[in-house]
């Protein structure tokens, strides 16, 4: 009897001991488990505050929707492209908002920057738009074509809405390429500046010039 006892209380004892072991090695699993990293380096560019004298002042009210863009740029993350079949993002970078978003943002200060136009908001707003600007974001990546430094590739296709009629009364496509004056991602982020700059002026000059021409 004594005997079965002594192992009864030896199992219990064992089992005990086990299922400390257990809970000692999850908290061990937990502390040693690592951590996400360093956070990304986060960067925004600047919208357009030049443009060429002689700007028609427009009379009328812009609403300007979010860009349309491919799923591949439609992140916060920077694009570069290596060939023309693949597209990949750098490591521990991105945009402080997805790419379409921030343009659209831009665009709306770009617009204000000019001091041609009475009133111009995002499409969230209540403002009463007697234009849309619709837009796509078609490129938007640093690319390595043959030298060792990439160039900026951006690529906006605009589209002048005339409401409450909804018809398209203008398009105008604008491509820029900037190349970037080194490989670190600081360098890159001043060529997409510099590119999206150039592109987001002539968007600017482009649409308040059109109704003028109708």
């Amino acid at each position: 009897m004594r005997a079965t006892a002594n192992r009864r209380s030896l199992s219990r004892l064992v089992a005990r001991a086990f299922a400390a072991g257990l809970v000692l090695a999850a908290a061990g699993c937990v502390e040693v488990l690592p951590g996400r990293g360093e956070p990304p380096k986060l960067f925004t560019l600047s919208p357009k505050s030049t443009f060429k004298e002689g700007l028609p002042h427009a009379d009328w009210q812009l609403v300007v929707e979010v860009p349309v863009a491919a799923e591949s740029l439609n992140t916060s993350r920077i694009a570069v492209r290596h060939d023309p079949l693949s597209l990949q993002y750098y490591k521990g970078a991105r945009w402080t908002e997805r790419a379409p978003v921030m343009v659209q943002t831009l665009l709306v200060e770009s617009f204000e920057n000019s001091g041609s136009i009475v009133a111009v908001a995002r499409k969230a707003t209540d403002l009463r738009a007697d234009f849309i600007l619709k837009s796509d974001l078609r490129e938007f990546q640093a690319e390595y074509v043959d030298g060792a430094t990439p160039t900026v590739r951006v690529r906006i296709n605009a589209k002048l809405v005339r409401m409450p009629e909804r018809t398209i009364i203008a398009s105008h496509t604008v491509e820029r390429r900037v190349s970037a004056r080194g490989t670190s991602i600081r360098q890159i982020v001043y060529a997409f500046d510099a590119a999206l700059g150039k592109s987001l002026r002539s968007v600017v000059e482009w649409a308040l010039q059109v109704p003028n021409d109708l």
